[in-house]
């Protein structure tokens, strides 16, 4: 059973190895290759779309919260990556335009110290667990 377990954790970190290097050439490719600008055809339904995304983790994040489902680190952790992604995308498609300082205030005041708040608890819980050897 242990074994198992361990092969199944190095097959894991294998691939995310894989993944990780392989991300690489392609963004430097991407930086190369990208146009610097781009019209998009469904912007509403991008941003809708990602902020419905958000709002159901967060929701999520706060359900598995109240009920103190050990998911909620799952739910948590996902709801900040999501909060800095949306921090990141406002301020970079924002640049150069008027609106840039608005995306600037929501990110510095809102989404980063809240993505900080999610994360920075989630690891406190993690500490407070006795998480077993993975020997």
């Amino acid at each position: 059973m242990r074994e198992r377990i361990r092969r199944q954790r190095r097959h894991a970190l294998e691939l995310l190895t894989v993944c990780a290097v392989g991300l690489v050439p392609w963004t430097v490719l991407l930086a190369f290759t990208l146009p610097s600008g781009y019209t998009v055809r469904q912007w509403r339904v991008t941003w809708v779309g990602f902020d419905i995304l958000l709002l159901v983790a967060m929701a999520a994040t706060a359900v598995l919260g109240w009920r103190r489902n050990r998911a909620v680190v799952v739910a948590a952790v996902s709801t900040g990556a999501l909060l800095v992604c949306d921090a990141w995308f406002d301020v970079s498609l924002a640049l150069g335009t008027p609106d840039v300082w608005w995306s600037v205030a929501l990110a510095v005041f809102v989404e980063l110290p809240l993505a900080a708040f999610l994360i920075r608890k989630v690891l406190s819980m993690m500490a407070l667990a006795r998480w077993p050897s993975p020997r």
